[in-house]
Order: structure tokens, then C-alpha cells, then sequence
């Protein structure tokens, strides 16, 4: 046996056994041998792929692809590459040539619906997962994940029987009791408490479980009129998951203090990229963005993108900070050698080719509020719109919703006093933009919308250079995907439920009060 050949046993057993640095090692010897070797390239991509060395891996699967263009792994791997990478034309395209590919590979329909729904293509993920679950129907993830595919496409029906299948398969699948939970407006004669409260019980030392169930019977206490048990409901599922995430509101703070002094005062005319397409909705999470996005996006010459972490990608990217962090103080100073106009025609290309169908595309990514000055200098034609709230409503709302575990720009939610914190920053930060960009940036209140839908819709339309048309009074007949957490809220006519929720809660809610009126916040009492 030739030294190659043994080094190649050695690393297929390494991969079977996901030892991902031995397998890199092993990869990195015998590449030098065997450089077009399409399975060589293939492992040492994965290996770099789950030891998150991004640049190593992308280079090494697209190798791979290209050497093996009709294997279904490498193609998938790839697509999943570009993925974690946000380069979604590139992975959609990647994705659709593996989906070609596939035959009888769950695990493979899977990651491929996994990416889809995180480029914002969920029919698409539909129909990779309803394959999986197809090929594997006792696997409940494959379920769970197929459920929230067709959340995002409005149909809840069949998602709620999806989400079932998962709790039947494994009772244990915390998300699907909180997703379930979430689905409807559950009554006290058809709802999930007591299964609810029994695993609570059963499992009071899993803190990923009294996070979710909590979560979930909180949402159910509130539904039926129990407001004191919901509240300790969300408390508890907070508490529950507050220690995991590490937070500290100090490197908040910095970030936000960092921003108001990299943008000091008014800016000379930009030289950004002159394009008018995009429309940005911004503001707190739990706002409204999503109201909006529905309203602005239902006319004919509006195409939605979602929430795009493209701008901050694209920033970080052309500022060279090597920081581990999306956005930081070291973000902040780098970017001040960025080329205006190539960040706002790298953005506009980093969104190709799903946002050329229309003449205007929005990025409703809440927390770009965080790059509106670089926004506003990048693409002076670009619109951008704030949404605001109540302030205390909007505190709540935050408290009241679990975000994505992985995702990085939460951790402020798992207390309701870091939450209040975290607003105050906002609040100035928005007079910071305004002062700075007078004109530029359009601030909507949540409260005015729901009560005056048709005169907030003409203003939102006039800002952005937009005919009226009267679809935009019926966005709830609007198609498209949403895959926020008012995915199924949007699907109603507008209410006025959510406006003074409160006050629910007032006895609660003291601490934040005080907080909000000392830091000179103003809320409607």
C-alpha cells in the first residue's frame, strides 16, 4: 500500500468519525500529493467547515465541486458553506444544483432546506423538507423544521399537524411546544397548559427546556386572561436561559457610544452609490418593522428581501477587521477608511439576483438601526424607515419574545431592566441619526399605523416615491414569505390588541417604569 493510499484510509476513518482536526491534518498531508482530488477536497472542507475556518472552507469545497460536480454531498456541503458565509445568490444557486443531485438523502434535503430558510426561500425549504420527512418520517427534527418552512409560507395548518408529528416522534423538542404555543390564539377550552406544566415539572433541572416551556405557557396564560402567571412565566423562561447567554450591558453601551462619535455631526453630500432601490425598515424588534414591510411590500413595484445581515456583512468585510464580532468598536474605527460608494454598490450586489425582479427591494433587518449613518452615507438615495412604539410596550414586547438562541444581538431581552437599558440607548441613538441625516430617515409610530392605516399607508408610499395603490390597505393577502416572530400576526387585518399591552402588566412592571421615566424616556401612562 502506497503512502497516499494509507494516508486516505486514515482520513475516511477520521471523517466517519467527525475528528475534525485529525482529518484537517491528515488532509493537509496528502493534498500536496493529490491536489485535484476531489474527495481529498472534500473532507478537508468539511473538517474546516465544523471547525468554523470560513476562507479555508469555501476554497476547498468549491474545489470540490468543481472536481466532482455530480456528487450530491459536495454540492450540499458547498451550498451550506456559502450559506454561513451570507453569500445567498451563490448558495441559492449551489442549493439548487444539490437539490438536482439528491435522491434519497435526508440528512442532505435537510441542510439544504435549512439553507434555503435562512436565504429567505421558503417554498423552496418546503419542498426539501417535506422530502426529508418523507424519506425519514420518524425523525421529528425533520418535522419540526418542515413546520416552520410553512409558517413562514402561511400554512398554519398544516404546520400545526407537522408540529404535533414532532411531539408525538420526541416529546423532548422544546421548540415545537414554544412554536406550537405561538401558532394560534389558544382559549381556556382548547390550548396546551397541562401538557405544558407536566413537563415543566418533569424536567425542572434542563434549563433549555424551562426556558422553552416557559416561554410557551407564558404565551398560553396570556391568551386566556392569566396575566400574573403569564408574567412569572416569562420571568422564569428568561432566568432560564439569561446565564447561557453571557450578557453584559456594558459592551452595549459601548457600541451604541462608539457609533454617536464616529458620526459627530451633519455630513457633507455623499459620494455613495446613487441607487434608489432599497427601502430599509429599522427600528426596536417587536416594533411594528414587519407591519410595515407587509404594507410597503404589497406594491407592485416592491419586492421584499427580509431581514438582511448583508450591509453589516459587506461593512465588516471591505472595513479589514479581524474581529470575531459582526459590528465592535473595532468595526467602528477600521470603517473609517471605507470607500463609500463601494460599500453601497457592494451591498447592492451581495442582494443580486433575488432583489433585480422590482424597481425597489426592503431590508427589513430590525437592528440596522445600528448602521443607519453608514447606510445613510453609502446609499444617499436609499429610504430608510423607523419604526416606533410605545416604549414601554416595546420593553415588553422584547421581555415577551425568545429570539433565536444563536443569535448574537438579543442577549438585552433576557432581563426586562437590560431591555429598558437597551432602549434608552436606541431612543438616542435614532435623535443621533436624526440630527445627523436630517430628512433622511422617516419615524413611524406603531400606535398611529393601527389606528389610521390608510393615512400612515399614503405617507410611508409618498416617502418612498411611490404611487398609491389600494393592495397596500389589504397587506395581509400579501404571498410572500415572512420568517420574523410575527410571521403569523401579519396574516390578520390590522388590531389594536397590541397597543397599551402594558398596562396588563403595570404591577409588574414598576422597576422598568421608573427605570424609562429616570433615564427621561416619555410613554403614554
Amino acid at each position: 500500500m502506497t503512502d497516499s493510499s494509507r494516508l486516505y484510509g486514515q482520513l475516511i476513518d477520521a471523517f466517519n468519525q467527525r475528528r475534525w482536526p485529525l482529518a484537517q491534518s491528515l488532509a493537509a498531508r496528502l493534498l500536496p500529493l493529490a491536489p485535484d482530488h476531489g474527495g481529498v477536497c472534500y473532507i478537508a472542507g468539511v473538517a474546516c467547515l465544523e471547525m468554523q475556518q470560513m476562507p479555508q472552507a469555501l476554497g476547498l469545497l468549491h474545489k470540490a465541486a468543481e472536481l466532482e460536480p455530480r456528487r450530491a454531498d459536495v454540492a450540499t456541503q458547498f451550498a451550506k458553506a456559502l450559506a454561513l458565509a451570507h453569500r445567498w445568490p451563490e448558495a441559492v444557486a449551489a442549493a439548487d444544483r444539490a437539490m438536482e443531485l439528491v435522491a434519497n438523502d435526508p440528512l442532505a434535503l435537510d441542510t439544504l432546506g435549512v439553507v434555503y430558510t435562512q436565504a429567505h426561500r421558503h417554498q423552496s425549504a418546503v419542498s426539501a423538507f417535506h422530502r426529508a420527512t418523507e424519506l425519514l418520517p420518524k425523525r421529528a427534527i425533520y418535522h419540526f423544521n418542515l413546520a416552520t418552512a410553512l409558517v413562514a409560507v402561511g400554512d398554519l395548518d398544516v404546520a400545526e399537524r407537522e408540529l404535533e408529528t414532532c411531539i408525538e416522534l420526541d416529546p423532548n423538542c422544546w421548540k415545537a411546544h414554544l412554536t406550537l404555543s405561538q401558532l394560534r390564539r389558544q382559549t381556556r377550552e382548547c390550548n396546551h397548559i397541562e401538557r405544558l406544566q407536566r413537563l415543566v415539572s418533569l424536567h425542572a433541572d434542563n434549563d433549555e427546556a424551562q426556558t422553552s416551556l416557559n416561554m410557551a405557557l407564558a404565551k398560553e396564560y396570556e391568551d386566556i386572561g392569566e396575566y400574573p402567571c403569564a408574567f412569572e412565566c416569562f420571568v422564569r423562561g428568561k432566568n432560564s436561559g439569561k446565564e447561557a447567554r453571557n450578557y453584559d450591558f456594558q459592551r452595549d453601551e459601548a457600541l451604541f457610544d462608539a457609533l454617536i462619535r464616529a458620526f459627530p455631526g451633519p455630513s457633507a453630500v455623499s459620494t455613495g452609490d446613487p441607487t434608489d432601490e432599497p427601502i430599509f425598515i429599522i427600528g426596536m424588534p417587536r416594533s411594528g418593522t414587519t407591519l410595515v414591510e407587509r404594507i410597503v411590500s404589497s406594491h407592485p413595484d416592491v419586492y421584499s428581501a427580509g431581514e438582511l445581515h448583508n450591509f453589516g456583512v459587506v461593512l465588516k468585510r471591505l472595513s479589514g477587521s479581524r474581529t470575531p464580532v459582526l459590528l465592535d468598536k473595532d468595526t467602528i474605527e477600521c470603517s473609517k477608511q471605507v470607500e463609500l460608494k463601494q460599500l453601497g454598490a457592494g451591498y447592492l450586489a451581495s442582494t443580486r439576483p433575488a432583489t433585480s425582479s422590482k424597481r425597489h427591494f426592503i431590508d427589513k433587518l430590525p437592528h440596522n438601526f445600528l448602521y443607519a449613518g453608514y447606510i445613510a452615507k453609502a446609499l444617499p438615495n436609499a429610504k430608510i424607515i423607523c419604526l416606533r412604539r410605545d416604549p414601554v410596550d416595546t420593553c415588553l414586547s422584547n421581555f415577551r419574545q425568545l429570539f433565536g438562541q444563536s443569535a448574537p444581538l438579543y442577549g438585552y431581552s433576557f432581563d426586562l431592566l437590560d431591555t429598558g437599558r437597551y432602549f434608552v440607548k436606541f431612543d438616542r441613538l435614532i435623535a443621533h441619526w436624526q440630527a445627523v441625516f436630517p430628512g433622511r430617515i422617516l419615524e413611524v409610530s406603531y400606535e398611529a399605523l393601527v389606528q389610521s392605516q390608510e393615512e400612515q399607508s399614503r405617507r410611508l408610499l409618498a416617502f418612498c416615491g411611490l404611487s398609491w395603490d389600494e393592495r397596500c390597505l389589504q397587506y395581509e393577502r400579501n404571498e410572500a414569505p415572512v420568517n420574523t416572530a410575527s410571521a403569523v400576526q401579519v396574516r390578520a387585518p390590522i388590531y389594536l390588541s397590541a397597543v397599551r399591552r402594558w398596562k396588563r402588566y403595570e404591577a409588574q412592571l414598576q422597576p422598568l417604569l421608573q427605570l424609562l421615566t429616570e433615564a427621561g424616556v416619555v410613554f403614554d401612562r
